[in-house]
């Protein structure tokens, strides 16, 4: 039976479907996002819904897979993803204080590079590639990507060609380059694409390896499609290339599946997951798009995607205090404590001697642990980042513990910027599980979690 199977790799759970074109939806299955290792999830969900391959008595035909996620979107709203690098062709400094570019490298290198091209496509000024090669040098060991944007590449974008082939002739580490995410004017918010789509480069090479592997050990050869921004799929090397186009696939993939379960052509789709709430619109059957470029955790890029208002707030977002009293949620999502337990031995009977204690901890019920592995990337940590990157080698540890031993918090919040580190504390999802709407996960350790966060009020 020819049929089509879906992948949705959100920041808490990853699902799977199988879909029949005249039957609807015949199987669907959930499993828990490993971010350390997202084949652990996509394999849970995949195995879940693929059963034992029959349906009735026929043997599943997969004739297409498309996969569509939120990471890229949780990544640029929670301000994560990988160290990069920005190489600026015949711009200067002043170039940074546009489209909040200098607020978007947050302390990640940018280098100025002589070149450039004038609005009609002619040089301007030679291309300084003995530059390029020593900036390239210089940052190549503190970084995982580079972005290169070339002024008025649009026009001409023969200098950010020469300084990406540069880059992979002496790196082979992945390349941005500002003209082939967008043909649009406005270079500095070109850059400001750039240099968000090189950071997503590895979260979604990883996805799309993850998918792969699965899919072969199932022996499924239909090819794999991406969904974009806008709703519409492309093929996955454009996805692995273009990561940035994937910002808002989530909302764009429940905007379609929306207008199939309302059969209305018109309606507000409001979709809240473990780390963002995505509004958009359906209008006269289709996705209102943003053509202008998709704004995402403040970013305005260059990505045509669908019209959603997205914020930081899900059933995942860490829940704080603002300026003393004030309650705050998200927009960082955390592990809940009570899905921490539910994964991890020990979580409980620690919660336990931190509640029984007095006076308290200022960090009580919360806990660090290692979200992926490091890839080779242990040259941009300082001394400081890697001990405590070490000390979570065995698993979650409470944050009393790394404090105690004098792990400064600025090291902990830039291995949870880059992405290797996650944190865990309270949440909505625990004060659902205390509140009896939902049990799946330590429903003991979502009590102790709430009475702990409570005290530290």
């Amino acid at each position: 039976m020819p049929t089509l199977l879906g992948i949705d790799t959100g920041g808490t759970y990853t699902d799977a479907a199988l879909f029949d074109t005249d039957k609807g939806v015949i199987r669907a299955a959930k499993s828990l996002t490993t971010k350390h290792d997202l084949a652990i999830g996509v394999r849970g969900a995949v195995d879940g819904v693929l059963g034992d391959g029959v349906l009735g008595d026929e043997n599943l035909d997969i004739r297409l897979v498309s996969l569509s996620t939120t990471l890229a979107t949780n990544a640029i709203v929670e301000g994560q993803g990988s160290p990069v690098c920005l190489l600026m062709i015949g711009h200067g400094p002043e170039a940074l204080d546009r489209a909040d570019l200098r607020k978007a490298l947050d302390g990640d290198p940018v280098a100025f590079i002589d070149g450039g091209h004038s609005p009609s496509g002619d040089e301007q000024m030679a291309l300084d590639l003995d530059a390029a090669r020593a900036a390239i040098a210089d940052h190549v060991d503190n970084v995982d990507a580079f972005a290169v944007a070339g002024y008025f590449a649009v026009r001409n974008p023969a200098h950010e060609q020469a300084v990406r082939d540069l880059i992979f002739e002496l790196t082979g580490k992945p390349v941005s380059c500002g003209h082939d995410l967008s043909w649009r004017l406005d270079a500095p918010r070109r850059a400001l694409t750039a240099v968000l789509n090189a950071r997503l480069i590895p979260v979604i090479q990883q996805l799309i390896h993850a998918v792969h592997g699965i899919l072969a050990e199932k022996s499924i050869t239909a090819p794999l499609m991406v969904v974009k921004g806008d709703g519409s799929l492309v093929a996955e090397d454009t996805a692995l290339a273009r990561p940035v186009e994937t910002i808002l696939s989530g909302p764009a993939a429940s905007v379609v599946g929306a207008h199939h379960l309302a059969g209305e052509d018109d309606v507000f789709v409001v979709d809240m997951g473990g780390t963002t709430t995505d509004i958009a619109l359906l209008k006269g059957g289709g996705p209102v798009l943003n053509v202008e470029g998709a704004t995402v955790g403040g970013w305005r890029t260059m990505v045509e995607a669908v019209a959603a208002y997205t914020v930081g707030l899900g059933g995942d977002s860490e829940v704080w205090f603002d300026n003393g009293p004030a309650l705050a949620i998200g927009p960082q999502r955390v592990v809940p404590i009570s899905l921490l337990a539910h994964e991890h031995s020990g979580i409980v009977d620690r919660l336990h001697a931190q509640a029984a204690r007095q006076p308290g901890h200022a960090h009580d019920g919360c806990f660090a642990l290692r979200l992926r592995n490091l890839d080779g990337g242990r040259a941009s940590l300082s001394a400081s980042e890697t001990r405590l990157w070490e000390a979570m080698a065995d698993g979650p540890i409470a944050l009393e513990k790394l404090f105690v031993s004098d792990h400064p918090e600025r090291s902990l919040k830039r291995l949870v910027k880059l992405g290797l580190v996650v944190t865990a504390g309270f949440t909505p999802s625990d004060a659902a599980h205390v509140l009896g709407h939902h049990d799946a996960w330590s429903v003991e350790a979502a009590r102790l979690g709430a009475t702990l966060w409570a005290r530290r009020a």
